[in-house]
This record gives C-alpha cells, sequence and structure tokens, in this order.
C-alpha cells in the first residue's frame, strides 16, 4: 500500500490549479485534478462541482488527504454580469464541497483574495485577522466562501483561507491573467500607433497591485497542506493565511516593464490616475496589499519570484 499523500484540486486546467497541481507532482504527491471542458479523464477527471453527487463520488474514488479549491470565477466584471452563476460556485458550490471534506476528514485550502478588503488608501496592509469589506460582487462572494469553509472546520483548522493578489505565470492565452493581458496592450498600442487619428489607449495609473507568481502559490499550497497535515493539534495553527508578493505595480506601470523589456515604445498608452481602470465596469480597490505574516509564523517560506526578471526569461525564451 502506498505510503504517498493524495491531492485533489479543483479548477486545476486554470492558470492556478496548472500550478498547485505541479507543485503537488514535483514534490512526489499523488495528484487529480478536477475540470470541465478540458478535462482528460486522467489525470485531470471531469466534474460539474455544482453536482453534489459528482463532487462526493471524485473525493470516494481519489479519497484526497487533501484539497485545494482553486475553482472560481475570479473576473470581476465577468462576475457583475453573471450573479447568479459568481455566486453558484463561488460559494454554493464551496460549500458543499466543505460540507463533504468535513465529513471525511479531508483537510481543505480554500483559494480566496485580497478583493475581501476594501483598499482604502493608508489601510494596508492587511492582516489575515483585519475586517473584510469587499467593493464589489467577486470580493463578496469570496468572502461568503471564506466564512462557509471556516463553519465547516468548526475551528478544528480541517479547512483553511489562503488569500492571494493578482496572479500571473505561464497562460495558455493572455486572457488568463489580469496581469498576462496587459502584453497585448502593449503589442496593440504598437498597431494603433500607425493608425491615423487613432486614440491613445487609456491605462490604470491609480489603483496598486501585487502580481504574484502562480508557481509561488502552487509551492506555497503544498507546504501549507504538509504543515497542517503533519500536525497533530491543527487547532493552533491559522485557519487564514495570505501571501503576496511584495512587488508593487499599477496597471501602467506593468505596461512599462512590458514595454522596456521589449524595447517598446509607450507613446500611444497614457496614464490613467482618475481613480479606477479606465475600461473597468466594476470598482476596484486601492492597496489590498496582503500581510503574509501568519505563514511567516509557522515557518512557511513567503519568498517570491522577481516580476521583472521572470518576465525577462519568459519573453527572452518565447520570443527569441
Amino acid at each position: 500500500m502506498s505510503s504517498k499523500k493524495t491531492a485533489l484540486i479543483t479548477g486545476a486546467t486554470g492558470l492556478l490549479g496548472r500550478q498547485v497541481l505541479r507543485a503537488f507532482e514535483e514534490a512526489n504527491w499523488i495528484v487529480k485534478g478536477t475540470g470541465y471542458s478540458r478535462a482528460d479523464g486522467s489525470t485531470i477527471l471531469k466534474v460539474d462541482l455544482s453536482n453534489p453527487s459528482e463532487v462526493e463520488a471524485v473525493l470516494d474514488e481519489v479519497k484526497p488527504n487533501a484539497v485545494v479549491h482553486c475553482a472560481a470565477n475570479r473576473f470581476p466584471d465577468k462576475c457583475d454580469a453573471d450573479p447568479e452563476g459568481t455566486r453558484a460556485l463561488n460559494v454554493e458550490a464551496t460549500e458543499r464541497l466543505a460540507s463533504l471534506c468535513s465529513a471525511r476528514g479531508i483537510f481543505l485550502i480554500y483559494i480566496s483574495t485580497d478583493y475581501v478588503f476594501p483598499g482604502k488608501p493608508g489601510d494596508a496592509p492587511y492582516e489575515g485577522d483585519s475586517t473584510p469589506a469587499p467593493t464589489n460582487l467577486y470580493g463578496q462572494t469570496k468572502l461568503e466562501g471564506e466564512k462557509v469553509i471556516l463553519a465547516a472546520s468548526r475551528g478544528r483548522q480541517q479547512g483553511v483561507v489562503l488569500r492571494v493578489p493578482v496572479l500571473y505565470g505561464d497562460a495558455e492565452v493572455p486572457s488568463e491573467s489580469a496581469v498576462n493581458v496587459l502584453m497585448d496592450t502593449v503589442w496593440k498600442a504598437q498597431a494603433q500607433a500607425q493608425e491615423e487619428g487613432a486614440k491613445k489607449i487609456s491605462m490604470d495609473h491609480w489603483a496598486l497591485r501585487y502580481p504574484t507568481n502562480t508557481r509561488d502559490v502552487g509551492r506555497v499550497c503544498k507546504d501549507i497542506a504538509e504543515k497542517y497535515l503533519n500536525n497533530e493539534d491543527r487547532s493552533a495553527l491559522p485557519a487564514i493565511l495570505q501571501f503576496s508578493s511584495e512587488d508593487k505595480y499599477t496597471k501602467y506601470e506593468i505596461c512599462q516593464v512590458f514595454a522596456d523589456i521589449m524595447g517598446l515604445p509607450m507613446a500611444n498608452i497614457e496614464p490613467n490616475a482618475e481613480g479606477n481602470d479606465p475600461d473597468a465596469t466594476v470598482q476596484r480597490p486601492y492597496d489590498c496589499h496582503l500581510s503574509t505574516a501568519a505563514l511567516k509564523q509557522i515557518g512557511i517560506d513567503v519568498s517570491t519570484q522577481d516580476f521583472v526578471g521572470w518576465w525577462r526569461h519568459h519573453l527572452g525564451t518565447d520570443r527569441g
């Protein structure tokens, strides 16, 4: 009988889920993921998270020691466009998963967001026990998801929350990441500059973001699972954890980084410091920087890849 631990990753075909699955695999865990349209039936099992019987079946088939719940509607504008679907995935599916995991003694890590906080100027950095007050539906549903996770855990830390900020990394398509997609904007600006009478692209230069690499988040998820599963008294460990890079940028500054790396001009992108992303339909917070103190206190490595360094390597490899 194998002594290896087993992990199940929901949303395993997504930007973050792929790297969480990879981190557990590299640590010699047995790993399965759930997906839907991109499930392969082998490593990635097709599971409709809104169907309780399918969720129950996959838990009983895989028998994981730990589940990392990455699946979510995580784009604020898309959340507002489909509030019912967003609540079904971010809250209702999370509540069912938490209940089923708790009943089976499965350790659950719930991926949440810095957008549970209001992000008012001067408030950050936020600690794990800072008072949440989300400014949009995405943050509200993720906060409700946190509450159902902690309620099912009943103080035993059978389930924990891991809040993360905006993510970037290896993407199948740039639109998977609110950071990666800005590279497309930089290229679009070059094309528009050749068009007579074309308007400049207005880019948010107000809200502060702390882009964090998905590989780092995957590593932290694996380290958390090992730490909590190897601790007999989990109630002494924190129920809410937070992980973030310290690299700080506005979206305009991220575009500047990309333009600098690629040797492209920024003349056709203009900064907008009016108070919200000019292309957004949903109000974003100003600064939701997350403190990583709780992770440090339990001995989890909170180091992150350098943002500029990662992109220099990534774009140099991709574009020769």
